[in-house]
């Protein structure tokens, strides 16, 4: 059985397998809905892909090299898109894996599946299925964690389950300042937010689907395509 990947449990405050996730649908339709105080329009989402691509841990490719210090990244969403600075010298790893899926299309129309207003401040997205569960068939560890839990707003980082090595295609963008579990080593920093940070504070500003404090987001939220360049 698969396990959920999740940045924390806002009840135990660790790192469990029970990310919630919604069975929300998404409609095709390209109807548009204005996200609540920050002026971001959003298109519905398109529906999740029903071929999920899969790899295995031959696959995962290898670090990348020192130069260049950083890489920039697009994430098209369907209420605008994000861009992310991505720290290849402080996780060499996880940017090369980020970089890898962004060209195997691997996010593409894929929503993001949890937004947390309680306790921790994150929007999760990267699992093609929606569900929490997924992966892209291979794991690997822990690169850049803070070692006092703080990750600032507009961080990027790796979600993973109890395992260290457990990093796989699960990211969050951390839309208020952020304390996490430093036990079991954290989580890894790989980049940060430099344009869009507003889009995703606008979504957590309409809240969790069902008036929860973590779940699927009430405004749902799907990356149609990431580039890396």
């Amino acid at each position: 059985m698969r396990r959920a990947l999740t940045v924390l449990s806002l009840a135990a405050l660790t790192a469990v397998g029970g990310c919630a996730s919604g069975e929300a649908t998404f409609p095709g339709a390209e109807e548009e809905s204005s996200a609540a105080g920050a002026g971001v329009t959003c298109e519905d989402p398109p529906a999740p892909p029903a071929d999920v691509p899969s790899f295995t841990q031959a696959d995962l490719p290898a670090p990348l090299p020192a130069e260049p210090a950083t890489l920039t990244a697009t994430l098209e969403t369907t209420c605008g898109d994000v861009v992310l600075e991505l720290d290849a010298a402080a996780a060499p790893q996880t940017v090369a894996s980020f970089e890898f899926l962004a060209g195997e299309g691997y996010w593409d129309d894929s929503p993001c599946h949890r937004l947390t207003t309680q306790g921790i401040f994150v929007l999760q997205c990267g699992d093609p299925t929606g569900s929490g569960r997924g992966n892209p068939g291979y794991g690997y560890g822990i690169e850049n964690a803070p070692a006092d839990g703080v990750y600032p707003p507009g961080t990027l980082a790796m979600a993973r389950a109890q395992d260290p090595e457990s990093n796989g295609g699960q990211f969050f963008i951390v839309y208020e300042e952020t304390r996490l579990p430093v036990e079991g080593g954290g989580y890894s920093i790989f980049g940060r937010v430099t344009e869009g940070l507003e889009i995703v504070e606008a979504i957590a500003a309409e809240g969790v689907e069902g008036a929860g404090g973590d779940g699927a987001p009430a405004q749902p939220v799907s990356i149609r395509s990431v580039d890396v360049g």
